[in-house]
This record gives structure tokens, sequence and C-alpha cells, in this order.
């Protein structure tokens, strides 16, 4: 099945409190090497039909205006799978 996968996480500069929590369990469980963790979301839009170019900049409107919050996440990535 056709699909458009779009990723969002947090803005950089913002606190991420769920990555916070998953670096400080991993740092605790022996895993000093890995620092940081961020914590995004993945959107999955699946169709009935083949994706055009028209859906992937549909996808990216969507995106920006509904799916993400552009106060606090940025969209880093759409794509089709």
């Amino acid at each position: 099945m056709p699909k458009i996968i779009v990723e969002i996480m947090p803005k950089q500069d913002l606190l991420d409190p769920q990555g916070k929590a998953v670096a400080n369990a991993l740092h605790r469980s022996g895993h000093k090497d890995i620092v940081n963790a961020r914590i995004g979301k993945r959107i999955e839009l699946h169709f009935d039909r083949e994706i055009t170019e028209q859906d992937l900049k549909d996808a990216q409107d969507l995106a920006s205006s509904f799916l993400s919050n552009d106060v606090i996440e940025d969209v880093v990535q759409i794509s089709k799978a």
C-alpha cells in the first residue's frame, strides 16, 4: 500500500522532556556514550493509489498546518514509501 511518511521533531532549541528521560535511562543502564536523545513522531498517510507529486506537496502543507505545531515542532522529512 503506497504511503507518505511525515517525520516531526521538537524544535532543536526547546526542551524535550521525553528525550531527556530516555537519555537519562540509557545512561543509568550503562550506555554512557549516549549523551542525548530526542523523541519525535512519525505519521503515515496511506493511499489506495499511486502517490503523485501533488500528494507530496499536499502532505507538506498538511504537515505544516495540521499535523505539527510550528511553535514547538519542525517537519524534518516527508517521503514516499
